[in-house]
This record gives C-alpha cells, structure tokens and sequence, in this order.
C-alpha cells in the first residue's frame, strides 16, 4: 500500500515561505498523480497544485496560489511544495494526495478522486 508522509509545516509572519515534502513509499506505478491540497476550518478541501506523470506530464496550479506556489519532485518521487509570499489566507492543514487510476487523475483537481493521503501537514500565517 502506497504510503505518504507531509513534513515543513510551520507557522510564518506574513510574507514569509515554507517549503512542504510528500515522501512517498511502496509505489510501484509508473502512472499516477500527485498533488497538495489544503483545507481550513469549516471549509471544504481544495486543491493548491497537482502533477501527473503520465502522457506528457502536467503541472496544474490553483488560481489563488499562481506565481507564488511551485511544485517540483525529486527522483526519489518525492513532492514538494514551495510556498512564497505567503498570506493569512493560506492557514490550513495541507495534505498530500496520490492517485495511481489515469481515468481518476484526469479530474486530478478534486480531491475526492485520490485514493492515497497523508496526514497532513499544518500551515499557519500570521498577519
């Protein structure tokens, strides 16, 4: 069974960066995708930036995080998140997702489609 472990997490002022890491182990697909996502209290999970390594490979950013997020993967598969000029707006809990079905990753901005989490990482900022 896949397994994903989110570290980076923290709280920052304003203005501030993290960077977020999805280790991922016992994968064994060669096609899947991956993705962050983040939710805040009483609200729904949403998605902030995924990848697809299938095809031709895709990256696919939220409007809200575009130009200040960015995505990359290490040859060991590993995620990660890059989060720049950050505001209060991104506090959430954020989440690493994976999903190994290409038919489920064609809608890979919905979080529901991912079969594989982890628990998750918190990010707060603070005005």
């Amino acid at each position: 069974q896949v397994q994903l472990v989110e570290s980076g997490g923290g709280s920052v002022e304003a203005g501030g960066s993290l960077r977020l890491s999805c280790a991922v182990s016992r994968l064994t697909d060669s096609t899947y995708c991956m993705g962050w996502f983040r939710q805040a209290p009483g609200k729904e999970r949403e998605a902030v930036a995924t990848i697809t390594r299938y095809l031709a490979g895709t990256t696919v950013y939220a409007d809200s995080v575009k130009g200040r997020f960015s995505l990359s993967q290490d040859n060991a598969k590993t995620l990660y998140l890059q989060m720049n000029t950050l505001s209060p707006e991104d506090t959430a809990m954020y989440y690493c997702g994976l999903e190994t079905s290409a038919n489920l990753c064609n809608n890979r901005l919905n979080w529901s489609r991912y079969q594989y989490w982890g628990q998750g990482t918190q990010v707060t900022v603070s005005a």
